[in-house]
């Protein structure tokens, strides 16, 4: 297992949410894959071994997108949202995460 290169501290910071949308639901169900909002500075491996930790499922690859924060106002104020970081990862097949700990 790859969480053995990295401190489990680290790993436990990299995932910061699932992303919950139209959009992932459908890529969830249509080609097992999940979402997830991460840290920035956030790379492929350390991502795999998080999740691999967190939800104990075989990961087969991640794919990263860097999301580019919306230009937003106020009244007369223009302000800028964060840029964040999403990570697709992708689940061996027969692989399933179940968000709800009690089950």
């Amino acid at each position: 297992m790859n969480a053995m290169k990295f401190s489990e501290t680290r790993l436990l910071q990299v995932i910061l949410a699932p992303v919950i949308t139209e959009k992932a639901t459908m890529i969830a169900d249509k080609n097992e894959q999940v979402a997830f909002r991460v840290a920035p500075d956030a790379t492929k491996p350390e991502i795999k071994a998080a999740v691999e930790l967190l939800f104990k499922v075989q990961v087969e690859k991640v794919a990263v997108t860097n999301v580019k924060g919306k230009v937003k106002r106020t009244g007369r104020f223009m302000g800028r949202r964060d840029n964040w970081k999403k990570a697709y990862v992708c689940l061996a097949p027969g692989q399933e995460l179940n968000f709800v700990a009690g089950e």
